[in-house]
């Protein structure tokens, strides 16, 4: 078996440009992404660049337009059954309360119901939700509802958690709070994590390796850079150490120029 739980190999996607139905735009261009098993990567780019697209092709949701995907060194053939994925938008059913969302997964898969009901208690539990599970989303803050989906990816053990900006509505206090629960739950079982985010300092404090995306189109990777800061890790007391300010630095370098091509092309976008 490989070590390796997801590879992204030589992956382009081309589409349809929007704006230009005869034009076709290359989103990502001749791109190659590891995540060992037990591995936190994180992906960072300029806004646009592409990252939502190659975690769709990870999860098996979009067929690239060339490359290869591979799951624990197996090609990739439609939806990956072994990851679970986080959106960054709201993802619950506004009809079904707290429990219920959790035990979709579960339910779906053929879990008896008692079983899934047990298993969803345990990971409500987890994410410090305990004796909420009858409550519906409306009734939830956003901090809680992104517990609930926390649980809802983790309840079906997926051997890779896929993460598309998940906590990027939450208010600072509360998007800490999330992500040291994150790094928690996550070096309890290591599990192989592939994070979207936009925020550097987010995608520093949680992961052991931080790849940055050049700005789109046609966007790749420019830079890779491994975390060596000792875990066990909380994400606000990190953020002190030299050794993060160093590690920003050196990444920033990298990822100021793409962030300015790629403000620039939204403005001519808006234009």
């Amino acid at each position: 078996m490989s070590d390796h739980a997801l590879e992204l190999l030589s992956i382009s996607c081309t589409f349809l440009s929007k704006d230009d139905p005869g034009q076709r735009y290359t989103a990502v261009a001749d791109t190659t992404l590891r995540v060992k098993a037990g591995e936190f990567v994180s992906v960072v780019g300029p806004t646009g660049c592409g990252k939502s697209t190659l975690l769709n092709v990870g999860a098996g949701l979009l067929e690239p337009s060339s490359g290869t995907v591979r799951v624990f060194g197996q090609t990739l053939s439609g939806i990956n059954a072994r990851a679970g994925y986080m959106f960054q938008t709201e993802a619950l059913m506004p009809w079904r309360s707290a429990i219920d969302n959790v035990m979709v997964g579960l339910q779906y898969r053929g879990v008896p119901e008692a079983q899934a009901r047990e298993q969803a208690e345990a990971w409500l539990s987890r994410v410090g939700l305990s004796g909420f599970g009858d409550r519906y989303p409306h009734q939830l803050s956003g901090g809680m509802r992104k517990r609930v989906a926390l649980a809802q990816t983790l309840v079906l053990d997926p051997d890779i958690i896929l993460m598309d900006e998940p906590f990027s509505a939450l208010d600072i206090q509360t998007r800490q709070l999330m992500e040291n629960e994150v790094l928690e739950l996550w070096s309890a079982k290591k599990k192989a994590v592939l994070f979207i985010t936009h925020d550097l300092d987010e995608a520093i404090a949680m992961s052991d390796r931080v790849v940055v995306l050049s700005a789109g189109p046609a966007t790749h990777p420019i830079g890779e850079f491994a975390i060596d800061l000792p875990r066990p890790r909380d994400v606000a007391e990190v953020r002190t150490q030299p050794r993060f300010v160093e590690l920003h630095t050196q990444i920033w370098e990298v990822l100021r120029d793409e962030v300015l091509k790629g403000y620039a092309q939204q403005l001519r976008k808006a234009a």
